[in-house]
């Protein structure tokens, strides 16, 4: 089932919180001069059109980087991310997807192993990537990339960063996330994994940051951002969550310096919250 198009959604108030922790975790590890690997496994397009049809047609972005964009007195972290979004991205009407933001972080030195298997977006990414200058830093692959990631553990650099997203279309979705992680744990017991999800009234979506912590219960840092009240109806994604198991070591003093103004920005009710919750060595 490949129907799931992250052109519908770019930008959104979901984007907001998976990319800025992707940004503080690669910021983080820029700091050592060591090499490292870059691994996203559902990559989508890579670049988006915030004027294009798919945006327009649900407009999410206005209730997430259009707001940032707007904001005066951020606090520093979320200042830096929303300038450095706009120093690397083309256009002010376009939206990065997490590949883009990657490759302008990552260095010369750094490596980037993109998985997309949705055939429109794939090739998407392939022309964005080549616009970005990616060449011998990546390799793209229409795969699968659960199956990806596993066979590129460990890297050789035994230094990672991995972005999980899958659009969870499938409930299926939910246990090969747990399965995969516990394979790359095997594999690769050092990594930086980065697993998104959505804030759904589903069992599946409540239970899954549970199952993560149960993964690595002694490294681990756990953050959501509400922006609505659940729907009456249970449809509908009403936040998200980003779970991180070997997370950089200042991430968790961060998000507490900076979530509590992205969830008053974002807000679409009075019920909009922030979660956090971190053990760090």
């Amino acid at each position: 089932m490949l129907s799931y198009r992250h052109a519908f959604h770019a930008g959104n108030h979901a984007d907001m919180l998976k990319h800025f922790i992707l940004f503080l975790t690669l910021e983080y590890f820029n700091r050592k001069d060591k090499p490292y690997w870059y691994i996203d496994t559902h990559s989508g397009a890579g670049l988006y059109d915030l004027g294009g049809e798919e945006a327009q047609k649900v407009g999410e972005y206005r209730q997430g980087i259009a707001l940032l964009r707007q904001a005066a007195d951020l606090p520093q972290g979320l200042a830096d991310f929303t300038a450095y979004l706009n120093q690397v991205l083309p256009k002010p009407d376009l939206y990065c997807g997490s590949p883009w933001l990657a490759q302008a972080l990552c260095r010369q030195n750094d490596k980037l192993r993109l998985f997309e298997l949705h055939p429109a977006d794939y090739a998407h990414l392939q022309n964005n990537m080549d616009e970005a200058g990616l060449k011998r830093r990546g390799q793209i692959s229409r795969s699968d990339g659960f199956q990806g990631l596993i066979s590129l553990l460990p890297p050789p650099t035994r230094r990672a960063v991995v972005l999980i997203d899958p659009p969870y279309e499938e409930k299926q979705d939910y246990q090969r996330v747990v399965q995969t992680l516990k394979e790359a744990q095997k594999r690769f017991a050092s990594g930086c994994y980065l697993v998104w999800y959505p804030c759904l009234s589903k069992e599946a979506s409540q239970k899954l940051p549970e199952q993560l912590q149960k993964l690595s219960p002694e490294n681990y840092l756990h953050a959501e951002l509400h922006v609505h009240h659940p729907r009456s109806d249970g449809f509908g994604m009403h936040g998200s969550g980003m779970f991180v198991i070997n997370p950089p070591y200042l991430l968790a003093q961060q998000l507490q310096e900076n979530l509590p103004a992205l969830a008053r920005l974002l807000a679409q009710d009075d019920s909009a919250k922030w979660v956090l919750d971190a053990k760090i060595p």
